[in-house]
């Protein structure tokens, strides 16, 4: 099966079937193409993967997630909205994290580190020059489940 261009699915050319990868726990559904970038954590070779449509990179390894800083916001925006689970309390911020130096899969510059200031509790790693952001593994996940009233079931 060969993925379909930005669509987030496959496509058989023999039989003309298709396949719909479902979601990981990261509301990441995983394409599995090279995208010619390494993970800025564990150095692995970055896949293509779809987050609510919206094409990221991927990390099979460390299951990370590399994105455009605008269209994470997107993201957030309509998981949010859309939440159909309870909300769970995020864990405190992990000051500890503040510290490490990754480098832009892109450009390889330092990326700057810092709180995210929206829900979740989290420390996001982000490239101005390239406007990419990095998220570790659970992190996207305690952004849409934090509580608030712009979930769905939080209303």
């Amino acid at each position: 099966m060969t993925p379909v261009a930005g669509r987030g699915y496959f496509t058989c050319a023999y039989c003309t079937t298709f396949h719909f990868p479902a979601p990981n726990d990261d509301y990441v559904r995983v394409l599995a193409n090279p995208v010619g970038m390494a993970c800025p954590l564990c150095h692995d070779e970055l896949v293509a993967a779809m987050v609510a449509e919206t094409q990221v990179a991927y990390c099979p390894r460390c299951r990370g997630v590399l994105a455009n800083r605008l269209a994470f916001g997107a993201v957030v925006g309509y998981l949010r909205s859309r939440a159909t689970t309870p909300p769970t309390q995020p864990r405190p911020v992990d000051h500890a994290q503040l510290a490490r130096r990754l480098h832009c899969p892109q450009c390889g510059r330092a990326m700057d580190v810092h709180p995210y200031y929206g829900p979740g509790n989290i420390v996001i790693d982000t490239c101005a020059a390239c406007e990419l952001l990095w998220l570790d593994h659970g992190e996207l996940a305690s952004v849409i489940d934090a509580p608030g009233r712009d979930r769905r079931v939080d209303r």
